[in-house]
């Protein structure tokens, strides 16, 4: 199997969909199929749902389902961080329980990690879970948190031991979103969306069959699901094809529509790059000698920052572990989103402010001025972006800690 080629996955995959499509299926058992045939996750073992082939085998019978005019997995933090998270770290008990609900789709999922003052700095967080014979009790805040509204189970990162150093003393659960003691507050946004909650947990129960890796071993454990956010940062596409019907159509086109709205602000949020020429051609800018220099710089910074993503891509299917690909395209995605801001606000002038205006584009300029900010803080900021480079990469000298090497417990309070 390790000779098998892409057009060999692409035989496989069409050959079992014409044989085992029935539109008429309810959405969750198209996916429960196609789960058990070994399609939903190629990329995975015999014993998990896969057939053991090359990391890119999942993109290949993905793409080849979608053009055979079917549905693939759900959307979601389940899928592109739960599940691979699981998948990795997780004892076979917890692999039982929760891999095959969130794959179908059944189990929906958000992240609980950032905290109010413990976003950049994660590992700094101070959400508790005590032992309590067979459960843990959490207590504490979490914040940024999508989908938490109405998720049904979070991947949680708490404090279990504050005598530990900084980065021990943490580990990481599988928590129900559902239970007494857990409230999702929506966070409103400058921009008029809210897509975040913030979450708090008092006297949460969290049974220790939950724990996900060891006690104690959370940072290793939230270090690989952060190397699956970035990696999956951009992927948000819904591709359905539109001659396809039958109920479990209508059912991926009904979740789909759910999904996105809380993302309908993400190109926005992007610096939207694609509508810098349209915009500067309507406004008569566009021969503006400094507006074209500009411009010109942006063009080869986003062709710099597409190269990136696709060696990023290639390095996954590949098998090749998250490197520093990430790190660089996330901090030029942020450029690209400031810059993209700074052009539009150039070209646009005292419009570039107004929420509606004569032509229905300026409402989207003045989403992105106040939405790209955003870019540079989400899915770990600039700053430590720069440091993971520096440090991973450049072998430059670590960043001074006055926290490193001792207790938790004995570090200042903010």
């Amino acid at each position: 199997m390790s000779q098998v080629t892409e057009e060999d996955v692409q035989e496989q995959v069409a050959e079992w969909f014409r044989s085992a499509w029935d539109p008429d299926l309810s959405l969750v058992e198209w996916r429960t199929r196609l789960l058990d045939s070994g399609w939903a996750v190629p990329s995975w073992s015999t014993d998990w749902f896969g057939k053991g082939l090359p990391a890119w085998s999942d993109r290949v019978a993905h793409s080849t389902i979608r053009r055979e005019g079917g549905v693939a997995l759900p959307l979601g933090a389940g899928v592109s961080l739960a599940s691979p998270t699981l998948y990795d770290h997780a004892n076979d008990d917890v692999k039982r329980r929760f891999l095959r609900p969130t794959l179908t789709g059944e189990m929906m999922w958000c992240q609980l990690f950032s905290e109010p003052v413990a976003g950049s700095d994660l590992a700094g967080l101070k959400t508790t879970a005590v032992r309590d014979g067979d459960d843990w009790i959490v207590n504490g805040q979490k914040v940024w948190n999508t989908s938490a509204h109405h998720a049904d189970m979070a991947i949680l990162v708490a404090r279990t031991d504050w005598d530990a150093v900084k980065h021990s003393g943490l580990s990481y659960f599988v928590m129900d979103m559902h239970q007494e003691g857990v409230e999702a507050r929506p966070i409103a946004q400058m921009n008029y969306h809210n897509s975040f909650n913030e979450v708090f947990m008092t006297d949460a129960r969290v049974p220790h069959a939950n724990l996900v890796g060891e006690i104690g071993g959370g940072w290793r454990v939230a270090r690989g699901t952060l190397a699956h956010e970035r990696s999956f940062a951009g992927l948000r596409a819904v591709q359905i094809r539109e001659a396809a019907v039958g109920r479990v159509i209508e059912e991926a086109r009904e979740e789909a529509v759910e999904y996105l709205k809380t993302y309908e602000w993400y190109p926005q949020r992007a610096g939207r790059f694609d509508l810098i020429v349209e915009r500067a051609v309507a406004a008569g800018r566009h021969t503006d000698p400094v507006v074209r220099e500009e411009m010109m710089q942006l063009y080869s910074l986003q062709k710099a920052a597409e190269w990136t993503a696709g060696r990023a891509r290639a390095a996954r299917e590949l098998g090749r572990p998250p490197g520093s690909e990430g790190s660089i395209g996330k901090l030029a995605s942020s450029e690209v989103a400031r810059r993209s801001n700074h052009l539009h606000a150039a070209i646009a002038g005292p419009k570039a402010m107004l929420k509606e205006g004569d032509d229905p584009l300026d409402a989207v300029v003045a989403e992105v001025i106040v939405s790209t900010p955003a870019q540079s803080i989400a899915g770990g900021t600039d700053e430590i972006q720069h440091n993971i480079l520096g440090e991973n990469m450049l072998g430059l000298p670590k960043e001074p800690a006055l926290d490193r090497g001792i207790p938790f417990r004995e570090v200042g309070r903010s």
